[in-house]
Order: C-alpha cells, then structure tokens, then sequence
C-alpha cells in the first residue's frame, strides 16, 4: 500500500490509500476519488511533506576492517605494471598516434616531459599521473 496526499478543487487537502500508483492514476481518471469534506472529484496529487529513504544494508564487516592502504597501493600498481603497456620514453608520441586514430586503442604507459605533457593537454588527451611505484611481490591478497 501506498500514501498520497491530495488537494481538491476547493482547497480541501487529504489523504488516500492505493496498492500502486497505477491503481490511484485508474481510479482518478474515472472520478472515482473525492474529497471527503465536499465530495469534489476534481482532484491533484500534492506533494507529501514525508518521504521515505531506504539504504542497502552496511556491511560490518568490512565496515570494521581498517584499510590497508599499503596493499591498495600496491595492487594498484601491479594492475598498471600488468595491463598497460610501458612505452618508455615514447609515451607521447604513442598517445598522439592513438588519439587521432593512426595506432591502436590501449592502455599505456611511460614517461613524458613537461612540454610533452602541456601538448598533450592542448589536443585534448587526457592521462594521469602516477608516480613510479615498485611492486611487493610478498603482498598477496
């Protein structure tokens, strides 16, 4: 079941009960709703002053667990190190090949001078930067 406030014609405002939407939208469309202090069919729906937010449940777990933010890190680097391809000092140049279609789209990776890095803001090339992060292999999941 669900709530609705409404306010008739003359001003008159109340409350009705439907299973659904659809259920309310039917009846008002046929006047079968009316005001109960003057019986106007003539009614809208207004805006009800209170509303209900669910949330999905917390995880307590997880909740309580402190983050590592060592193995973060180190996970982040090994996902880069892993699925991007190091182009060295070439980085630049590959990027501005892919951006306008001449090379492959993939992931990358390298280094690029400051004057590299502003061309590459000028024609829109989007990167990020990240510092050079060595992988502890000990760290497992």
């Amino acid at each position: 079941m669900i709530a609705f406030d409404f306010e008739c014609s003359k001003g008159h405002v109340f409350e009705g009960w439907f299973d659904n939407l659809k259920s309310f939208e039917e009846q008002n469309t046929h006047n079968m709703i009316n005001c109960p202090y003057c019986n106007d069919t003539n009614i809208t729906r207004i805006l009800s002053p209170v509303s209900m937010k669910t949330s999905p449940p917390v995880d307590r777990e997880r909740e309580s667990k402190p983050i590592d933010y060592e193995k973060l890190v180190n996970d982040m680097a090994k996902y880069i190190h892993d699925e991007f391809e190091d182009l060295g000092t070439d980085f630049a140049k590959e990027a501005l090949k892919i951006h306008y279609g001449v090379a492959e789209e993939r992931n990358i990776r390298g280094s690029a001078t400051e004057n590299e890095e502003k061309l590459l803001l000028d024609e829109g090339i989007r990167f990020f930067k990240f510092p050079a992060l060595k992988i502890d292999h000990s760290k497992k999941d």
